[in-house]
């Protein structure tokens, strides 16, 4: 494959180049909520309606227990809330005239149960552990058990709380960002909004767990393997779908429908053959290490974030140092002005397939250690993420793409500080809509000509 890119050739007049409708707000949001509508689907809908008891919180989509019991003179303590966290995971409940709270938790790994003791009667505190450390072994139910007494309550300063959710934002941004920029890659590059690329990092996440628990093959080969099939799968789709019907002259819209079709297809073969339950990658969880001050992070998180940098700092130099990079800018930048100067744009569409596929097979796999779990509908989760973070960057800009990732994952996680975490993915819609008012092509995207 050779492709021919010639500095004169690729910079045009302002009378040759072909108009482009200008892609406006409006557009935009209504992306984003066929989006919406595709998340909550009936298996969102199903999991919302587990949620009108709130001490009994993610009992149906975990096989672990936490089993929370809080006394104040032998009495039960009624309306505390419970914070249970570790390994990237985080839930919460409100106890019951019981005094007791179930929270369901994905792994075995050792969790922190925190008491919010703003939540307990006035001048009460908790006696001993708070946070307190459970684990689990080979049991699959653990109790925490919380005795209070009257005394000074001792509270995690909000700019502690504030530095340690930036940096779990910034583990979330990354690993978004690795999502993001194959699907702003993909729709730069050929114009399709590809819902099914929360498909394809749920088959990152798949393909590593069959390798390395079901075969029992070393981790680290089976996420290799994992990447570089799921790169296969995207030249397979592009090549048995989708390059046909761009011969064909198939309009974006029905494409983009088509897309929706695909992604709910995807879903339901991975429930056909992992199931409904969680499953867990080796190495998932662990103890959380003192970095700095309030920083702590687990082995996995900084492996993750280093593999993310060391990944995304790959992708632009090959976007801005490489032949096929720049040829791949070209044809994101007006397709039929690069192909008129002798790019082959059908195989710059074929690498950028493979590359985004594998790209959202990466993310899937750091998805399912920050999580932590691998779930059937796992991609769908993220997906409003994933397109929020894409046009806020600018549609079809890899390095936007990135920023607004970053954005989006910071936000979600900062906004922890001051509303609940079950509605944080709220913010991102609220930012995005805010953004795209004041500059409706993003922030680093260009205007476009219109006539």
């Amino acid at each position: 494959m050779t492709i021919q890119l010639e500095e004169q050739q690729v910079r045009p007049t302002l009378s040759r180049r072909p108009a482009r409708r200008a892609v406006g707000p409006w557009y935009l949001l209504g992306m984003w909520l066929v989006a919406a509508f595709l998340v909550f689907s009936p298996g969102a809908v199903a999991h919302a309606q587990g949620a009108d008891d709130p001490s009994q919180v993610n009992l149906d989509e975990n096989d672990y227990r936490v089993a929370v019991n809080i006394r104040y003179d032998n009495e039960p303590v009624e309306n505390a809330r419970v914070v249970v966290s570790g390994g990237g995971y985080e839930a919460e409940a409100v106890t019951n005239d019981r005094g007791q709270a179930r929270i369901g938790v994905p792994t075995t790994d050792a969790y922190e149960v925190l008491v919010d003791e703003e939540t307990l009667p006035e001048g009460v505190t908790v006696d001993g552990e708070n946070p307190l450390t459970v684990e689990y072994g080979s049991q699959s139910f653990r109790p925490a058990n919380f005795f209070l007494g009257e005394g000074e309550r001792q509270t995690t300063g909000l700019m502690n709380q504030f530095v340690e959710r930036l940096v779990n934002g910034l583990n979330f941004g990354l690993m978004l960002a690795l999502a993001a920029i194959g699907l702003s890659l993909i729709f730069g590059t050929t114009g399709l909004t590809n819902f099914a690329h929360a498909e394809m990092v749920t088959l990152g996440a798949v393909l590593a767990w069959a390798f390395g628990v079901f075969l029992g093959w070393p981790i680290w080969i089976a996420i290799i393997l994992a990447v570089a099939l799921s790169g296969v799968f995207g030249w397979a789709v592009d090549a048995g779908i989708w390059r046909p019907m761009r011969r064909r002259g198939i309009g974006l819209v029905q494409l983009m429908i088509l897309t929706i079709g695909f992604s709910l297809a995807l879903r339901y073969v991975f429930q056909y053959f992992i199931g409904g339950g969680t499953y867990q990658l080796p190495g998932a969880g662990g103890t959380r290490h003192q970095i700095l001050g309030p920083i702590r992070l687990s082995t996995i998180d900084m492996v993750s974030m280093g593999v993310s940098v060391l990944v995304l700092l790959g992708v632009a130099f090959w976007l801005l140092r490489t032949r096929t990079g720049k040829a791949t800018r070209a044809v994101a930048d007006n397709r039929p002005l690069a192909a008129a100067s002798g790019i082959d744009v059908e195989a710059v569409t074929r690498i950028v397939w493979i590359a985004g596929a594998a790209l959202a097979g990466l993310s899937g796999v750091l998805w399912a250690y920050f999580r932590p779990g691998i779930k059937w509908d796992m991609g769908a989760q993220i997906l409003l993420l994933i397109f929020a973070a894409v046009c806020l960057g600018g549609l079809g800009t890899a390095f936007g793409a990135l920023i607004g990732a970053l954005v989006i994952g910071v936000l979600v996680e900062v906004s922890t500080l001051w509303i609940p975490s079950d509605i944080k993915y709220v913010g991102a819609l609220g930012v995005l809509v805010l953004i795209l008012l004041v500059r409706p092509q993003g922030l680093l995207g260009r205007r476009e000509r219109i006539g």
